[in-house]
Formats: C-alpha cells, structure tokens, sequence
C-alpha cells in the first residue's frame, strides 16, 4: 500500500458518498444517498492493524422521492424513532495492496452482522487548502432480512415476485482529513 499517514483520521462528509442501490419490482433499480455521516479512520503502523468506525444518520436517506424516504424511514423499513443510526465498525483488514477487504460489523435496526467490503485506496494528498486528505472507496452487498427489513409486497404478474428485492448494493466514496484542519472550509 501506499504510504498512509499513522493517525486518527477524521471524516470529511462534504466529501463522501454513502449510496445503495435496490432492485425494484424485479425490472428496475431505486438508488438513494445517506446525507449525514460522521466516523474516523484510525491507521496503525501496519494497514492492516488499521479500522474505521462510521456512523450514518438514517434520516437522512434520499431517494429522490419525498414519500419512498418517509416509507423507508417508518416502521416498515428502518424504524428510525427507534433505530436513528446504522453503524459500521471494522474488525479486520485483509490485504495491504491498493485494494483490499474490509471486514466489519454493520448494525441496523440493533442487529450486528458481519460484512465484507471490497475497498481500494485512493490515495493521500495536500489539498489546494492545506489539507491532507486520504480517499477510499468501498462496495459490498448485504441482505435486507438479515437485519429484519423483511416488508415487500407481491407483484400481480404471471411471473410472481416481490416489490423490494432482498439484495441491496452498497457504494461508499470517502474522504478522510488528518485532525486539526477544518474539513468544511474546502
């Protein structure tokens, strides 16, 4: 791996994307943002010692439609008076290439699965402001039911199937800064 600043690194949300993709009534696809994200990277002397710690506010979820974002944050889907935030915890990182796995715990809804993300380093810059930044992207795939997200509904066609697909994609871009410099400035 490219040589990655020992530190705690801070998250910069103005400069990361947390996104999902879902299959919807089996022919097309529903893809929406969390807006509101915070957490850290903590590098150790050897990559893979390192571990990110990310906390997303569920009611922040976009999907570009005002009454989708109000169903999915109900009781059906997230539950987010009960359950505000998904977190994601790091246990282990295997590889120490430009491309590695990110193993971690996902908690939903107060349930801790473990998950695997493909991931890949981005590289560690001074931005134009004088601040230094680290990118890393991350993709994986989890199981709505695994998290007790099971509501669907039927589809009227002679094929059968659900409304809401299982399967959900994850997509992460994200943009770390060393402590003391002010991530919102740039």
């Amino acid at each position: 791996m490219t040589t990655l600043t020992p530190g705690t690194w801070n998250l910069d949300p103005t400069h990361t994307d947390v996104a999902f993709t879902v299959r919807h009534a089996g022919i097309s696809k529903v893809r929406g943002t969390f807006t509101a994200v915070e957490g850290n990277l903590t590098v150790n002397d050897s990559f893979s010692a390192s571990s990110v710690d990310i906390t997303i506010d569920m009611g922040s979820i976009n999907t570009g439609e005002p009454n989708r974002d109000g169903h999915v944050k109900g009781e059906d889907f997230f539950d987010v008076e009960k359950n505000p935030t998904m977190r994601f915890v790091s246990t282990e990182v295997r590889g120490e290439g430009e491309e590695f796995t990110l193993v971690g715990d996902l908690t939903i809804k107060g349930i801790t699965r473990s998950v695997e993300l493909e991931a890949e380093f981005g590289g560690q810059t001074v931005d134009a402001f004088g601040m230094t930044r680290a990118g890393f992207e991350a993709k994986g795939e989890i199981s709505r039911k695994d998290f007790d997200i099971t509501w669907n509904a039927p589809l009227q066609s002679a094929a059968g199937g659900v409304l809401v697909s299982d399967k959900v994609k994850i997509e992460i871009d994200a943009s770390f800064v060393l402590p003391g410099e002010d991530a919102a400035q740039a």
